[in-house]
């Protein structure tokens, strides 16, 4: 197959719930001598957004949508295995990262979890549906230098503003980095809550991380 025939296949994947065979795809991809990371996002993460549109599209539903998640995740343990061993320094940068109080959609952020391990970055993995007040807390106790969070709910996008005044409040803000992401946020949200900067992507997430930790 092609490159763009195996990212279509997986992900087909991920849509069809075939979270068994994903992992053969995987590894007759990586066989192919094709680019783990683009598998991760031109394939699996693509076969996970067209089931979002489906389940918005109430052709699928949350048992539905909970398998499509297994394939993708298996797909991505997977395709770890191939992805150059991370060597995380701390003076590269330490990031708290969190999906926002509310919201427990964490796809987005074990994607981005990858990334930014793969680059060589420390990441402390807070979870999801966390308060500002544990996040804030994560930041001190770590010495973060920034803090990353998603929200994959217009409902929840105001607790990224939260984040942002208890920090203030802390009186870290001035040490700390923040930046935000997913399907509802916006540059222009970013800019009206005072976050550092917003990527629409894990790999945007990194280049970002990576100019704003140089700037410090």
């Amino acid at each position: 197959m092609t490159k763009e025939e195996f990212l279509k296949k997986l992900s087909d994947c991920v849509v069809d719930m075939e979270e068994d065979s994903v992992v053969n795809i995987v590894k007759e991809y990586i066989q192919a001598g094709y680019d783990p990371q683009e598998g991760m996002l031109d394939g699996l993460v693509d076969g996970m957004k067209r089931a979002s549109v489906l389940f918005d599209e109430e052709e699928y539903y949350i048992p539905e949508l909970l398998v499509c998640a297994d394939a993708m995740n298996n797909g991505i343990e997977e395709f770890r295995k191939y992805l150059p061993e991370a060597k995380k320094d701390d003076n590269q940068g330490r990031i708290v990262l969190a999906v926002v109080q509310g919201d427990t959609h964490d796809i987005g952020k074990d994607l981005v979890k990858i990334m930014l391990e793969t680059y060589g970055y420390r990441v402390v993995d807070v979870g999801r549906d966390v308060s500002s007040e544990k996040i804030v807390a994560a930041v001190i106790e770590e010495n973060a230098d920034m803090i990353a969070l998603s929200a994959l709910m217009t409902t929840t996008m105001q607790e990224m503003k939260k984040v942002i005044e208890l920090a203030e409040k802390k009186g870290i803000r001035k040490q700390v980095k923040i930046i935000i992401g997913g399907a509802p946020v916006s540059q222009n949200f970013s800019n009206s809550i005072g976050a550092d900067g917003y990527s629409s992507s894990a790999i945007g997430a990194v280049r970002l991380v990576e100019t704003l930790l140089k700037t410090t």
